[in-house]
C-alpha cells in the first residue's frame, strides 16, 4: 500500500476502541526506542526520568497508552537483550498489563510486533534465570496498529498512531531500513552521525511526514490525531488542524508525553532539575493546555 491515505485509513478502520469518559486518565508516551544499555542505547540516557514518571502514572491510575518505537528492534537483534538491560522497566509495565491498564502500539522500529506469533513466542513470556524457568510478562497482549478513544459521552473520537503511516521509507521498506540501522548507522550513531532517512534527525523529511499526516486529517473532518514517530511535540491551538505529537522520551535530558485527564488534553515534559541545595531532582513541567477535548470540534 504505498498510498499515505490508505495507511492512515487502514490504521483508523482497524483500530482498538478504547471508551473513556471525564474521569478517565491516559499518559501518552512513545519513541522510547528501549535498547540494550549499549553506547547506541538512546534510551539509556534518560530511562531514570522514564521509570519515575511511570511511577508517578501508575500511582495515579492513569492508563499508559504507548504510540510506537518503544522498543528499539532495528539496532537490536533480539527483545531479550532489551529486557535484561531494562528489567525494572519491563516489571513496572507488567503492573499496568495487568490492571488492563496498559495500550501498545507498534512502530517502524518495532514493527515486527505486528506479528502476533514474534509477540507470542517473545513478549508472552520471559526467561528468569534464577528459577530456570518461564515465567509470564505479558501473556495475551496484542499490539495494535492504531487506537481509538472514544468519549462515552460527547462520542468524541481521538485517533492514535505511530505516524510512519506519512512515511513511505519506513513503513514500506522498514526491512530494507532495519538493516542499514544494524549494519551501518548503530556503528555510526555510536560516534554521534546521525541516520538521514530518519525524520526525527532529518527536517525535511519531517516536514513531509507531517504535511501528509495533517492532509489525512484535513480530509477527514479534522479528526484529533495523535501520532509520535518524528520526534516533534505538537499541541495546536483550538480551531486549528487537531494534529498532536506526544514527542519522544530520547531528547537530551528530558521525556515529553500527552496527558489526558478531566476532559482535558495537556503536552507535558519530565526533566532532571538541580534544587536549591544543589541536589537533583525529576520534576514534572507542563508546556501546553490542558485544554478542553471539546475545544476540538470536528467540523
Amino acid at each position: 500500500m504505498f498510498s499515505a491515505k490508505k495507511r492512515l485509513d487502514r490504521a483508523y478502520n482497524n483500530a482498538k476502541i478504547i471508551s473513556f469518559d471525564d474521569s478517565s486518565k491516559f499518559i501518552l508516551f512513545s519513541d522510547c526506542h528501549r535498547g540494550d544499555n549499549s553506547f547506541a542505547d538512546d534510551f539509556a540516557n534518560n530511562r531514570n526520568i522514564y521509570f519515575h514518571a511511570l511511577k508517578h502514572y501508575y500511582a495515579e491510575g492513569f492508563s499508559y497508552c504507548e504510540i510506537g518505537d518503544g522498543d528499539e528492534l532495528w539496532e537490536n537483534l533480539s527483545f531479550e537483550s532489551i529486557l535484561n538491560a531494562h528489567k525494572n522497566v519491563y516489571e513496572l509495565l507488567r503492573l499496568f498489563f495487568n490492571q488492563e491498564r496498559l495500550h501498545m502500539i507498534w512502530g517502524n522500529h518495532d514493527m515486527v510486533y505486528r506479528n502476533q506469533s514474534y509477540v507470542e513466542k517473545h513478549l508472552y513470556t520471559y526467561f528468569d534465570a534464577k528459577t530456570g524457568e518461564d515465567m509470564p510478562l505479558f501473556p495475551g497482549i496484542i499490539y495494535h496498529e492504531g487506537l481509538v478513544l472514544k468519549h462515552k459521552n460527547t462520542q468524541q473520537e481521538l485517533f492514535l498512531t505511530h505516524g510512519h503511516q506519512g512515511d513511505w521509507w519506513n513503513y514500506i521498506f522498514w526491512k530494507w531500513s532495519r538493516f542499514m540501522v544494524r549494519v551501518l548507522w548503530k556503528p555510526l550513531n555510536v560516534m554521534g552521525i546521525a541516520d538521514p532517512t530518519s525524520p526525527a534527525k532529518n527536517y525535511k523529511e519531517l516536514i513531509k511526514v507531517e504535511r501528509r499526516i495533517k492532509k489525512w486529517i484535513a480530509e477527514n473532518k479534522n479528526r484529533l490525531t495523535i501520532v509520535g514517530h518524528t520526534h516533534r511535540p505538537r499541541f495546536p491551538e483550538p480551531g486549528d488542524l487537531a494534529f498532536f505529537n506526544d514527542g519522544s522520551c530520547v531528547h537530551p535530558r528530558s521525556i515529553t508525553g500527552i496527558e489526558i485527564e478531566n476532559g482535558k488534553i495537556s503536552l507535558i515534559k519530565w526533566q532532571i532539575a538541580t534544587s536549591d541545595d544543589g541536589t537533583l531532582k525529576i520534576v514534572r513541567v507542563l508546556l501546553e493546555g490542558p485544554q478542553k477535548l471539546t475545544d476540538y470540534k470536528t467540523e
